[in-house]
């Protein structure tokens, strides 16, 4: 297996969160974190320095290498919350339709803050990308 750039620490993702500087994202991270634990039924992990994953899966690059990658996964960036969910799943495509305020590039769900989105809706989306890659 080829040895994946980004790796699970030990830092906490409560304690991550935490440290985050707008009050804003610590409160979305909060609700998301909860999202992500009742999806996969498992605590998050930290990937890197601003990656929380929940759950794991092995994951095989066009090349057929493969690595081990969070099940799902966020992280607040500067710009957006990124979603790792497969959000560019044709299967998705209803839903994201229903969400809201949003963009998606390659399987990243991108959004502001989650006042800007269906909350509801995104909860379908994090469930359905569990139950996809569970298969």
């Amino acid at each position: 297996m080829a040895e994946a750039k980004t790796k699970p620490t030990k830092q906490n993702v409560k304690d991550f969160i935490s440290k985050l500087p707008d009050e804003q994202s610590r409160a979305d991270c909060t609700v998301i974190t909860k999202l992500m634990e009742d999806a996969t039924k498992q605590k998050g992990v930290m990937w890197g320095t601003s990656i929380a994953g929940f759950g794991a899966t092995t994951i095989k690059y066009a090349g057929g290498k493969e690595a081990d990658w969070p099940l799902i996964a966020f992280s607040p960036r500067k710009q957006s919350l990124t979603f790792y969910i497969s959000a560019s799943d044709p299967g998705k495509a209803d839903l994201l339709a229903k969400l809201g305020k949003h963009k998606v590039s390659g399987s990243c769900l991108h959004i502001k803050r989650l006042s800007d989105i269906d909350l509801p809706t995104l909860k379908q989306l994090i469930n359905a990308s569990v139950k996809r890659k569970k298969r």
